[in-house]
C-alpha cells in the first residue's frame, strides 16, 4: 500500500491554518502533495519562502508546491485525493470549483467543522468521498506562518464511509491522514460528525463572544466567572446534544475516547469539554475568535445555527443556540465587540 501511497497525487484545498499543518505532515512525509488557496499574499509568501509551522516545542519552514485558486487549470494531473480544509459555508462552491480536477476514482474528503459530507457526495457522488472528523487546533494571521496548537501526537481523525460504495477506500486515506495524527475508523461518521459539532456548539461561538482564550476562561478572571462560563458551555451543549439525538444520531466516541466514556456515563458534555480543552491547550484562539478577530464571517451559522434551526423544527427550544447566533451577528457587524464583559450580557438576555 505505501508504494501506492506515494504515488497519489493528493491536493490540500482551501489552506488555511489547519490545511498548512495537515500539507506540512504530508509534504515531510514524502507524499506528493499541492496547496491551494485563495489568499494570494499567502499562497506568494508559499511560493517564495516556504510554509513555516509553529508549535510550543519548535518551529520550522519547508518548501511547498502551493497554487493560487486561478492557477489550479495549469496542473495537467487530475487528484487521486483532495483533502477540503476550507471553512465549511465555502464547502459548496469549492466542491464543485474542484470537481473537474478529481480524478474518475478519485476522493474529495472534507476534513472541516459541521455537516458538509453529504452535500459533497451529491455533488461528486457518494462513491468519491469519506466523512471525516478532525481535531486540531492552529492559527493563522500572517501569510506563510502558522502556529500549530494542537500537535502531531494529539492530532485526531475520525475517519468513515456514509455509504457501502466507498468503505474499501477508508484504507488508504487513513494511511494519508495517519501521517499528521491518530486515525480512528469509525461505522458511524455521521453521528461522530455531530458529536464533534455539539463540542463546537458548546465552546467556540461563546469563548469568542468573551474574546477569549482557555486560559482567560478558566483561570485568569476567578473562580465565579469561569463557572458560569461552564454553565453556559453545558447549555449550549444540552441544546445541541438533544436536537442531535431527535436527528437521530447516536453517541459515538471521537477524541480518542472510548465507548464506555461516550456511553455509560452521566457527565458526556463534561468529558468532551475537559478532553478538548486540555487537547487544544491554554492558550489557543478558536476559529471563530480569529474570524472575529480579522473582521470575517464565521462558522457559527452552521454550528449553533443549526442546533437552533432543527429545535426549532421539532417544536423545542434552543434559547442558549439562539442567543449566540444573535450576538456572533453583532460582533460581524460591528455593533459589538468581543469582551469578558459580554458574559453579563449572555446572563442577561437568557434571564440568568
Amino acid at each position: 500500500m505505501q508504494d501506492a501511497i506515494n504515488q497519489k497525487k493528493i491536493a490540500i484545498l482551501a489552506t488555511g491554518a489547519n490545511g498548512c499543518c495537515i500539507a506540512a505532515d504530508l509534504t515531510t512525509s514524502d507524499l506528493d502533495v499541492v496547496l491551494i488557496d485563495q489568499w494570494a499574499e499567502h499562497v506568494d509568501k508559499m511560493q517564495r519562502t516556504g510554509l513555516s509551522i509553529i508549535t510550543n516545542e519548535e518551529s520550522y519552514n519547508i518548501k511547498v508546491r502551493a497554487y493560487h485558486l486561478g492557477d489550479v487549470c495549469t496542473i495537467k494531473d487530475k487528484f487521486d485525493i483532495v483533502f477540503l480544509t476550507s471553512k465549511a459555508y465555502d464547502s459548496r462552491w469549492l466542491t464543485e470549483f474542484i470537481k473537474p480536477y478529481l480524478a474518475k476514482d478519485g476522493l474529495l474528503i472534507a476534513v472541516q467543522n459541521c455537516m458538509t459530507a453529504e452535500m459533497i457526495g451529491k455533488i461528486v457522488g457518494v462513491e468519491r468521498t469519506l466523512g471525516c472528523v478532525v481535531e486540531l487546533s492552529s492559527q493563522l494571521f500572517q501569510p506563510g506562518e502558522v502556529k500549530r496548537n494542537t500537535l502531531k501526537e494529539n492530532t485526531w481523525f475520525g475517519l468513515g464511509s456514509f455509504d457501502i460504495s466507498h468503505t474499501k477506500r477508508l484504507p488508504e486515506v487513513q494511511q494519508i491522514l495517519s501521517y499528521s495524527g491518530k486515525v480512528d475508523l469509525t461505522d458511524d461518521i455521521l453521528s461522530a460528525k455531530w458529536m464533534k459539532l455539539i463540542v463546537n456548539a458548546m465552546t467556540m461561538a461563546i469563548k469568542a463572544i468573551l474574546g477569549m482564550t482557555n486560559e482567560e476562561v478558566f483561570h485568569l478572571n476567578g473562580n465565579e466567572y469561569a463557572q458560569k462560563v461552564q454553565r453556559l458551555f453545558i447549555k449550549a451543549g444540552e441544546e445541541a446534544l438533544t436536537a442531535g439525538q431527535v436527528m437521530g444520531y447516536k453517541l459515538v466516541p471521537i477524541f480518542g475516547l472510548e465507548a464506555d466514556e461516550v456511553k455509560n456515563t452521566n457527565n458526556l458534555l463534561e468529558t468532551l469539554l475537559d478532553k478538548i480543552v486540555t487537547d487544544v491547550g491554554p492558550t489557543a484562539v478558536n476559529t471563530v475568535l480569529q474570524d472575529h478577530i480579522k473582521g470575517r464571517y464565521s462558522e457559527v451559522d452552521m454550528i449553533n445555527g443549526i442546533v437552533a434551526e432543527e429545535s426549532y423544527s421539532k417544536n423545542k427550544a434552543a434559547p442558549v443556540s439562539e442567543m449566540l447566533v444573535d450576538l456572533t451577528h453583532q460582533i460581524y457587524s460591528g455593533e459589538l465587540k468581543p469582551s469578558k464583559d459580554n458574559l453579563q450580557l449572555m446572563y442577561k438576555n437568557l434571564n440568568l
